[in-house]
């Protein structure tokens, strides 16, 4: 029987609470579950399967059966599949968007987003499947002509965050199923019915069975499934979202097996204010990156140096465009900012809010938790006269929390924003174009927004250097390699000898 649900959806049959396996709906092994909490309320409602590490050679097993057929099915047939799933997506845009705001805690203007954001990966993999190209060659050798052909790598496992669940999932899934490859999804425990969802959305589609499968499971059952996963001999490809900590674990879990491996790690992303800057084109675009889903995004703003020239103009006009925030229920229509996820993100907030105010940090507003019904709520916080020596100069603070150091020159601001060992995304705001090129090309990220913040789109490669991960997810040609081999024959020409 379907557990009675706080809100209303147009078409009941899209939400589900079981794990997917082979086209069919089931329970863990354990017959245990665990609680979904809605983090505007701190109150359960609604459960999944607790899978564990028994529960993954099933799995395996009818995703690598369901691979020897999916890889040999044509690229147009796959791009279709796709499309279809695009456009099961779209039709349940509303009811999708509903249970996200209850398992995340966005706005539903914001789940909205991300669901539109998301489609972009489904739509511009149903064209990358048909451009997977091999090539032909002519070597150094007389009489041989060299060939490579592309072919999908196989079972692929997908671990996903609880920040943009739908958008991970569509990102990961449509460069894999574009590929020919099948894929075990490995969801948050905060966010499992989301990603369930679009598991019925691509049956609908027709997937066939086993292509796209999901298991779900808690927080303390989910190292071991993730490993079990992770060391499988028929998993050839793991793509991982999360923290620099576990990415490690992940990276070490694969090293056995020399499996094929995308991380996508932590953030600290600096962003640089000139004094020749538009300083309302860089507040737009820097509270826009930096409010939503309150500040958990891996490529938000946490470190605004901003150059002395312009500091406390530039504060006030940060100040007077973030004092209007709403923050509530997701539900809300009044709602600009929603809670935090987790309440653990709750306990980091205030740490670094009282080390910042401990090292003569200047709280300009905000810095307090917010006690609305008991959900997991943190005012949105700007600190002044920030420096080096405070954890969030340091520490990826995933809250709404906006830190500005002042600086006086560009060799100072480059070498501040370069200190951390993360390098996923950076950005800078400024008129002169020389300066333009020379912060392309030295700042230390993966990802660098010139005179904009988020850029993150289906047909730009994403990805970070140094210890926010390798390889690239979404852009042209890189994302789907990801998913392939390359292989390379040699042919001898008779009439030759």
């Amino acid at each position: 029987m379907a557990p009675k649900l706080p809100f209303e959806l147009n078409d009941p049959d899209v939400f589900k609470d079981k794990s997917y396996v082979n086209g069919e709906w089931i329970e863990s092994k354990s017959g245990k579950r665990f609680e979904i909490i809605d983090p505007g309320t701190g109150k359960p409602w609604a459960s999944c399967p607790t899978n564990s590490a028994e529960d993954v050679p099933a799995a395996v097993a009818a995703a690598h059966l369901a691979f020897q057929t999916y890889r040999k099915t044509n690229p147009r047939t796959r791009a279709k599949l796709l499309l279809e799933w695009d456009a099961q997506i779209r039709a349940h845009r509303d009811d999708l968007a509903r249970i996200l705001v209850h398992e995340a805690g966005k706005p539903l203007a914001e789940a909205h987003g991300e669901i539109d954001y998301a489609l972009g990966f489904t739509w511009w993999f149903a064209g990358e499947a048909e451009r997977v190209q091999g090539t032909v060659s002519t070597p150094s050798a007389p009489g041989r002509r060299v060939f490579t052909v592309k072919q999908p790598i196989g079972v692929a496992a997908a671990l996903v965050p609880w920040n943009f669940p739908i958008a991970m999932i569509l990102r990961k899934a449509g460069a894999a199923l574009a590929a020919g490859c099948t894929m075990i999804v490995k969801p948050s425990p905060e966010t499992p019915l989301t990603v369930l969802t679009l598991a019925h959305l691509a049956e609908k589609a027709g997937f066939p069975k086993g292509v796209f499968s999901v298991l779900t499971t808690d927080l303390e059952n989910t190292p071991a499934l993730s490993e079990a996963l992770c060391r499988h001999e028929l998993v050839k490809k793991v793509t991982f979202t999360g923290s620099t900590r576990v990415g490690k674990l992940v990276a070490r879990n694969c090293a056995d097996g020399l499996k094929k491996l995308t991380l996508e790690l932590g953030g600290n992303c600096p962003v640089l204010v000139f004094d020749d800057a538009n300083l309302e084109q860089a507040a737009t675009q820097i509270l826009a990156l930096k409010w939503r889903h309150a500040g958990q995004a891996c490529i938000t703003a946490n470190r605004l140096y901003v150059q002395k020239g312009v500091y406390d103009k530039f504060a006030e006009i940060i100040a007077n465009r973030s004092r209007g925030l709403k923050v509530g229920h997701g539900m809300a229509k009044d709602t600009t900012m929603g809670p935090l996820t987790t309440p653990r993100s709750l306990v980091k907030a205030s740490e670094h809010v009282e080390d910042a105010r401990s090292k003569n940090g200047r709280i300009l507003f905000g810095g307090n938790k917010m006690n609305i019904e008991d959900g997991f709520f943190f005012e949105p916080t700007v600190i002044l006269d920030a420096h080096s020596d405070m954890q969030i100069s340091k520490e990826e603070s995933f809250a709404p929390i906006l830190a500005l150091f002042p600086f006086d020159t560009e060799e100072e601001a480059v070498g501040a924003a370069n200190k951390t060992s993360m390098g996923l995304a950076s950005y800078f705001f400024t008129k002169n174009v020389d300066r333009t090129w020379r912060l392309l090309e030295n700042l230390e990220a993966g990802m660098i927004g010139m005179n904009c913040g988020n850029s993150s789109a289906a047909e730009s490669p994403f990805g970070g250097i140094k210890e926010s991960g390798y390889g690239k997810e979404s852009g042209k040609d890189v994302a789907i390699a990801e998913y392939l081999i390359t292989k390379t024959g040699t042919l001898a020409l008779e009439d030759h000898f």
